[in-house]
């Protein structure tokens, strides 16, 4: 279940829309729980379904469209890297292959560590800054040379 704090959240996020559309809280609803919780299991899901008077499957149809979701438990920090082809073709594939060497691992992974899980992202919308990447679903970073990246999984220890 979820805490009466991420509750009152999602009843801020509720209040506004008309009630008849609570529904339309359901992606900042499934932000709130996933925050909480770190990952969006079945039963989260499914509390969040009650909480907007929504079916279930409802809800885990947002959840399984949008990559800013984990339904499963991912390290403590989240490395979303944008690889569409105009990021692609300004460095983020190269970047890709720094991150995987460094971490010692691939997309939809998870260090040995629990510490970082990388993950390959669709557009962004920051193309003209490539390679850009998402820490946490939360941080959004630029620019992103092989330096920066070290720096970033430095600060991510």
């Amino acid at each position: 279940m979820l805490t009466t704090d991420s509750l009152r959240k999602i009843d801020r996020e509720v209040a506004k829309y008309p009630p008849e559309q609570k529904r339309s809280a359901v992606m900042a609803a499934l932000i709130i729980a996933q925050d909480e919780k770190g990952w969006l299991s079945n039963e989260t899901m499914d509390d969040v379904a009650k909480v907007l008077d929504m079916p279930p499957v409802a809800v885990y149809e947002v959840a399984t469209f949008y990559s800013m979701y984990n339904l499963r438990p991912t390290g403590r920090h989240k490395i979303t890297l944008c690889t569409c082809l105009p990021c692609g073709l300004q460095g983020a594939l190269a970047a890709a292959d720094h991150l995987r060497e460094k971490l010692g691992i691939d997309f939809n992974e998870t260090t040995p560590d629990g510490r970082v899980t990388l993950k390959e992202g669709e557009c962004m919308g920051a193309c003209a800054m490539a390679p850009v990447l998402l820490v946490n679903n939360k941080k959004m970073l630029d620019y992103m040379t092989h330096e920066k990246l070290d720096k970033l999984l430095d600060e991510l220890k």
